[in-house]
């Protein structure tokens, strides 16, 4: 990735704190930057732990990786975007015999939210060179005029009561023991997957019934509270403060690959039209469903902006009726 930079003619101009960082320099006012180093700049700089913002990234250099910043138009990033739209979806098949992921495509195109969260992807690398002032001066933002494609939230999936509590049954009687502690645990937290499968036995405080997520897709620190079952399963696992909570039978440093177990739960238990994310959205669902507030919901989630969590707004009518009656039922 240097090699690159510094071949597209690029003067560093380095503060003493990011050399000490051993990070790549940034460039001041680099428009002659190919968006493909800037991805790469973007990325080793990145401190979040959304894990799909590579593959998306990977992505736009395709696409557009040998346009310079200073021409990168919404021309181009529409264009993308609209061929984008003509492909199929894919979803997780397993792995192969060498241990590569199999990716199956479906019958239906990507979904707008797909394509939303492409675009949002890009955005973030030039909103970021924006700032660290990489792009040059009055620089127009080529994401911001891509207008969003609508979402349907109100046909979001989540499990109804007898399909979790079928779930649950079914991963009990898997062959991985710890399938129904990670089930339960993702319904109960509305953790992402990626943060239940990063977590050390050193994160988890059984006597505290908590668990510390050092670091979130976004990049911020959260708690999840335990509920007494969890706590229950997890003691039978308990390992070193280092070992992971899932790990693979195979190379303990790494996570246990689920999925395929997942799908064979789902499919015992009758449920169609089901991703683990939906667990999340479970979770969200049940609370908005017990009157809790969008702003709680959003603190469970660990979502830094709100409108992430108005998806689950058309849930929570209950508790606005009872706000509105009590503060203005007198009103004549």
């Amino acid at each position: 990735m240097a090699n690159r930079i510094e071949s597209a003619g690029i003067s560093a101009q380095v503060s003493d704190s990011t050399a000490q960082t051993g990070l790549p320099s940034l460039p001041m006012r680099a428009g002659d930057l190919s968006v493909a180093d800037l991805i790469d700049l973007y990325m080793a700089h990145y401190a979040g732990r959304d894990s799909t913002r590579v593959q998306r990234l990977r992505w736009w250099s395709a696409q557009v990786g040998t346009v310079r910043l200073q021409e990168l138009s919404d021309d181009h990033v529409h264009a993308a975007i609209e061929a984008l739209a003509t492909q199929s979806s894919r979803y997780y098949a397993g792995k192969d015999a060498d241990g590569r992921a199999i990716h199956r495509a479906k019958k239906k195109p990507l979904a707008p939210a797909t394509l939303n969260r492409y675009a949002a992807s890009l955005a973030s690398v030039v909103t970021w060179a924006i700032k660290k002032r990489i792009a040059p001066r009055g620089y127009v933002h080529p994401v911001r005029t891509i207008e969003r494609r609508p979402e349907n939230n109100e046909k979001l999936r989540f499990l109804s009561a007898a399909e979790s509590e079928a779930l649950l049954q079914a991963c009990r009687s898997s062959s991985w023991p710890k399938l129904y502690v990670l089930v339960l645990m993702a319904l109960t937290t509305g953790a992402r997957k990626g943060e239940l499968l990063g977590l050390t036995w050193g994160d988890i405080d059984l006597p505290e019934r908590v668990a510390y997520v050092g670091r979130t897709k976004n990049g911020q620190p959260r708690v999840l509270p335990l509920l007494p079952t969890v706590v229950e399963e997890l003691e039978r696992f308990e390992a070193g403060a280092a070992s992971l909570v899932f790990p693979s039978r195979r190379n303990p440093k790494t996570a246990y690959s689920f999925e395929p177990l997942f799908h064979a739960a789902l499919k015992a238990a009758h449920i169609k039209a089901v991703t683990f994310h939906t667990l999340r959205h479970t979770c969200a669902s049940s609370l908005a469903k017990s009157d809790a507030t969008l702003l709680e919901i959003a603190d469970v989630l660990g979502h830094r902006q709100l409108a992430m969590t108005k998806r689950y707004a058309h849930l929570t009518t209950g508790h606005k009726a009872r706000l509105v009656n009590r503060v203005l039922g007198d009103v004549r």
